[in-house]
């Protein structure tokens, strides 16, 4: 219940504050109103969280309480102060999402899944919550998994959770970043100018920049693009065979990576 309240909390201030950001200082014209958008987001994303209480009775954390308490894992087989082991499951636990989210886009049945994530075509701070429900019991089966085999503290698992959640919300939002601030942050972070450039139409754009919290894997492993080709404010968000569908409701994007849509 503690670790539900405080992932609540932190998740509804970055969610306000992002919002606020948006509305004051936004970085693109959007290209359809909220109120056609945002319930649709928000209840896929009330339906995930549901989805992932009825169907699995326990949590990543509680994994990592039990995973400890019988000291499986790699880390509690080595010699590592607590600190390092935090420290270095929150990296390791970045990177296997980072691998997750690329192979999502290149396997085609949950390149199906993702992209519901894609279909949006406008990006903002809602964007950073709207998966199918299946993808997201992937990746939760996936991180229980990682937690098991490397021995995660449970301290670990809950920044980890907090910093992707709040870290998907805030390079999602629609906000404006002076150039020289995002230029410096990008060295350490993903920022929404460079998450935006995944979100475009293009397959050559939208198949780089994978990262949701570092950006240091996308520089490793060669899949970083600075910019979109056609610039920020012109660049076409979504997915080509979705940019001319009548607004896509929530029955169907449920149902989306079951049918076939011509291109």
């Amino acid at each position: 219940m503690n670790e539900l309240i405080i992932r609540l909390s932190i998740f509804l201030i970055m969610l306000t504050s992002m919002c606020i950001w948006e509305v004051l200082k936004p970085k693109r014209d959007l290209r359809f109103n909220r109120k056609k958008r945002w319930p649709t987001n928000f209840v896929l994303m009330t339906i995930n969280s549901l989805f992932i209480v009825v169907f699995i009775p326990f949590s990543t954390a509680s994994i990592a309480f039990i995973t400890n308490q019988n000291q499986w894992g790699f880390f509690n087989m080595i010699s590592i102060s607590h600190l390092g082991s935090i420290l270095l499951s929150i990296i390791l636990l970045d990177f296997i999402i980072y691998i997750q989210h690329f192979i999502f886009h290149k396997i085609p049945i949950l390149w199906r899944l993702h992209q519901i994530h894609h279909i949006d075509q406008d990006m903002d701070v809602t964007t950073g919550a709207r998966f199918h429900p299946i993808e997201i019991l992937i990746s939760f089966l996936l991180k229980c998994v990682f937690v098991i085999l490397l021995g995660v503290p449970v301290l670990a698992i809950l920044l980890f959770e907090i910093i992707l959640n709040g870290l998907a919300m805030f390079n999602h939002s629609n906000i404006q970043i002076p150039k020289a601030i995002d230029k410096v942050l990008r060295i350490f972070v993903v920022t929404p100018d460079m998450h935006r450039v995944h979100h475009s139409v293009i397959s050559e754009e939208y198949n780089t920049n994978f990262g949701f919290n570092l950006s240091l894997w996308d520089y490793i492993f060669g899949n970083y693009l600075a910019q979109p080709s056609n610039g920020h404010q012109m660049m076409d968000i979504g997915l080509n065979k979705y940019q001319n569908t009548q607004k896509i409701g929530l029955a169907k994007l449920l149902i989306v990576p079951f049918i076939k849509v011509k291109t």
